[in-house]
Formats: C-alpha cells, sequence, structure tokens
C-alpha cells in the first residue's frame, strides 16, 4: 500500500512547520474530498490501487518547491495552485470542451487566493500577500510547460502512477528523487532535471508510460462520460455549479443515485441521466472502434499529451535527455506518434 505520509518524507524529509497555519483553510480541506485522478477512483473501468486526493498533491507540490528552493512564497503558490478545482477534477475540462490544454478549471484560481481574507491574515504572518502567492506559474520550478519538468508534474505523476498500475514503488521513487537537482534550461530559467543519465532514463520511461494510460479511449471514454453526467446534472437541476465546489465526490454520486431513484421514466432526458450514470458506475470495459456503435456511448477526442524530456546533466552542461538517449528519444516519439481506435465505446446500461 502507497503510505502518503511516507511519501511525503521523501519530497521533503523536514515539513516546514509555516506551511500548518494553511493547512486547515476551508479553500484548501474542500480538496480532501476530490481525487487527484478525475472521477476514475469511482469506476470499474480503472482499478485505482488507493485514492490520492488534490489536498494530499498540493501538500506534496509544496513539498517539492520547499526541498528544492526553501522559499516561502513559491511553497505557499504551489501550496495553493489547485485551489479552484472542482469535484472531479478535470472532468470540468471535458465537460466544456477544454479536453486539449485541460486548463479552464484554473481560471478562478487566482482570484479565489486574492479574496480570502482567513488567507490575507496567514500571509502577513510570513510577511507576504496575496500577490506573491496567486500564480505559481510565475515560479519556474512550481509550473513550466511540457515537456519540462516543474514541481507540479513530478509530483502528480508519482503517485498517479503507482495508483493506477503501480509504475513506482516508494523505492524507485526515493531513487530517482534525491537524483534531482536545479539546473538552467535552454531559456537560461531555473529547471528541475537528474544527475544521472541512467535514472532520468528511467525516470522518463515510467512518465510517459503513464502518460499513455491517459491518451488510451479508456481514459477518454471515462473522462468525457463523466463530463456528460455532469453536464445534464446541471441541465436537469440535480445539482448546480456551486455545488461542484462546495461538496466532495461521495456526496454528489449519492445525490446522482438518489435522483435516479426517484426518476420520471417517462422523461426521456432522466432515462439518459441514468443510462450514463450506470455505465460509469457498472461498466467493465472501453470497446475501441472506428465508427460509433449502437446503445454505446461513444467519444473520438484529442486530449492533453502528458509526458517528459528532462534535463540531464551531461559534464558540465544541461541538455534534453533525448538529445543524448536515443532510448529517450525512441520514448519520446513513440508517445508523440501513439494513437488508440478512432473512438473509444462504452455500453449503455
Amino acid at each position: 500500500m502507497f503510505n502518503i505520509k511516507s511519501y511525503q518524507k521523501i519530497l521533503s524529509k523536514d515539513f516546514p512547520q509555516f506551511l500548518n497555519k494553511y493547512l486547515s483553510l476551508p479553500i484548501l480541506t474542500r480538496l480532501k474530498d476530490i481525487g487527484l485522478l478525475c472521477g476514475t477512483d469511482w469506476t470499474p473501468i480503472f482499478h485505482n490501487h488507493f485514492y490520492y486526493s488534490r489536498f494530499d498533491h498540493s501538500v506534496g507540490v509544496a513539498l517539492v518547491i520547499w526541498h528544492f528552493t526553501h522559499n516561502k512564497a513559491q511553497t505557499i503558490a504551489g501550496l495553493l495552485h489547485d485551489v479552484s478545482t472542482p469535484a472531479f477534477s478535470h472532468v470540468s475540462d471535458f465537460r466544456k470542451g477544454d479536453a486539449l490544454t485541460q486548463t479552464k478549471t484554473e481560471s478562478s484560481n487566482e482570484s479565489i487566493i486574492l479574496e480570502d481574507a482567513e488567507l490575507r491574515n496567514l500571509l502577513t504572518l510570513d510577511s507576504l500577500t496575496p500577490n506573491d502567492v496567486c500564480n505559481y506559474h510565475d515560479y519556474p520550478i512550481a509550473d513550466n510547460e511540457v515537456p519540462r519538468l516543474s514541481a507540479d508534474r513530478l509530483e502528480y505523476m508519482f503517485p498517479s502512477g503507482a495508483a493506477l498500475e503501480k509504475t513506482w514503488s516508494p523505492k524507485e521513487i526515493k531513487r530517482e528523487y534525491e537524483d534531482i537537482v536545479i539546473l538552467k534550461n535552454e531559456d537560461n530559467l531555473e529547471e528541475l532535471g537528474f544527475k544521472t543519465e541512467s535514472i532520468a532514463l528511467e525516470y522518463c520511461q515510467k512518465f510517459i508510460e503513464v502518460g499513455l494510460i491517459l491518451q488510451t479511449n479508456r481514459d477518454k471514454v471515462i473522462m468525457q462520460l463523466l463530463g456528460e453526467i455532469l453536464n445534464l446534472a446541471l441541465t436537469l437541476k440535480i445539482i448546480s455549479e456551486d455545488d461542484l465546489f462546495e461538496y466532495g465526490e461521495k456526496k454528489l454520486l449519492k445525490r446522482f443515485e438518489s435522483f435516479i431513484k426517484q426518476m420520471d421514466s417517462n422523461n426521456p432526458e432522466h432515462v439518459r441521466f441514468s443510462k450514463l450514470y450506470k455505465a460509469f458506475r457498472k461498466g467493465k470495459k472501453v470497446i475501441g472502434s472506428e465508427e460509433p456503435l449502437e446503445n454505446y456511448f461513444c467519444v473520438n477526442l484529442n486530449v492533453k499529451k502528458r509526458y517528459i524530456d528532462p534535463l540531464v546533466m551531461v559534464g558540465e552542461k544541461a541538455v534534453r535527455l533525448s538529445a543524448v538517449s536515443d532510448e529517450a528519444n525512441k520514448a519520446v516519439q513513440n508517445f508523440l506518434r501513439y494513437e488508440d481506435k478512432k473512438f473509444g465505446c462504452i455500453k449503455l446500461v
């Protein structure tokens, strides 16, 4: 079993005490009931080995940043980077037609931070202002563009891979993490990278292995299916947009189930909601097809590509791993060329 506390000690041997006062902020604690893996915890199509919340992820990102920078502003910015995440995480990007960039869920993050009075009071104790921590994109160690390595990208992939396919063991995480240092990239910006080529390659290949899961029709179908369920739940007024920020995922699923028990079976929209929800909760298999299938929910989507081509030290210089490793270059190119069947389909119950 993946032990979150032990994992956090790998990320930072010392837990920065100044962080403790922020951990009970309502804008953070609500993330305990939102899963990192975007609703896949609640469907038998996936067999996640443990639950990892957006709160766990937020703390993890803060610990990575603290470990490498010991900078309070950057660390707190990392802690707060997901406060605008709704229930089921990036599913809301899919339901809003943003499967390719998956950034719509971030749109209100800055305003939430700037408007939170309790947070502002806590920040004064650390001689900081909301403007210092409202945009983690300002800090390249915290965040940068694919295929570069950032604290956010580093942190979410370790537990994601461990939960989805046991891709990383704690021992492997520790070995790879301890090889990471701050380097300067092509743009002369700070970026996390590796000291050792063999370890960089191991990490790169594992990251891409997990990234491929997120390119499959299995993942696309579940994300879009749950997105359709949420959109229909909003249309039918089963939930409101505010509910996605006020309630955890378990409570919302119970609300959906309660609606189905008392729905009007003569109402086509009610029946459609029930079929979609039961496919999500009871479906066992996603089928690949070159065309839509009758009585199936089918999707044909391009989605965000999550992969890595990390920096590695070669002599006194930091270079992209793919430039010095044929194996890494092959892994990256295979990932970029990967295509599943045109449609992914799940049978409607």
